[in-house]
Parts: C-alpha cells; sequence; structure tokens
C-alpha cells in the first residue's frame, strides 16, 4: 500500500466481488454519521468563533473544533473505503482509530472549555 493510499484510498468498488448490498449500505450509513458529527463540529467550531465574542479564548475553542471536525470527515472517508475494500475482498474490516480520535478530541475540548470558562472574568 502506497503512502497515498495509506490516506485517500482508491475507489474501493474496483477491487473484488460485489458484497451483500446490506453490508454496502450499512458501511454507507456509519460513514454519513461520521459526516454528520464532523457536520456539527464545524458548525460548533463556526459558532464559537462568531458568537461567543465576549468570551475569551473563543477563538482556540473554535479552531480546536475545526480541526477535529476536518480529521473526523478525513477519517470518515478513509475507514468507509478500507471497509467496502476488505468487504469485496472477503478480509477481515481493518482496525480504526476513529473512535479514539473522537473519545480524545471531545475530552480535550472540553478540558479546554472548561479551562477558558474558568479563567474568564466575565
Amino acid at each position: 500500500m502506497t503512502v497515498r493510499d495509506r490516506f485517500l484510498p482508491r475507489d474501493p468498488r474496483a477491487f473484488g466481488d460485489e458484497p451483500d448490498y446490506r453490508f454496502t449500505l450499512a458501511n454507507e450509513r456509519t460513514f454519513l454519521a461520521w459526516i454528520r458529527t464532523a457536520l456539527a463540529l464545524a458548525a460548533g467550531g463556526l459558532a464559537a468563533v462568531g458568537l461567543l465574542d465576549e468570551f475569551r479564548g473563543n477563538e482556540v475553542l473554535g479552531i480546536g473544533l475545526l480541526v477535529l471536525s476536518f480529521l473526523t470527515a478525513a477519517s470518515a472517508y478513509r475507514r468507509w473505503s478500507l471497509n467496502e475494500r476488505s468487504m469485496r475482498l472477503n478480509e477481515p474490516l481493518p482496525s480504526s482509530r476513529l473512535p479514539v480520535l473522537m473519545a480524545i478530541g471531545t475530552a480535550i475540548v472540553a478540558v479546554v472549555a472548561a479551562v477558558l470558562l474558568v479563567i474568564d472574568p466575565a
């Protein structure tokens, strides 16, 4: 697997045999759930930057949410593609770091928000 394929896998539909459509649709629904999560994080990040003018550190909080949104969306495509390819080649599904990324990222954002709230003099 090349470096390009590690980060931006090729279209998985070019490999192997067509799997049961139910598995393909379930994989697609999971992908869309991650994309909705990324969209919510992006909305939260933009809201933090745009609406929390009196809150010190709103840029830090907003940029953190936007970075987490980007990582989630990028990882979601990779996860969908690798799962689809594995199903088509009748291989075990690959492990994913996306759940741990979301857990750690969300925890960091929560701690940063709490610290900024405590140090905000207003």
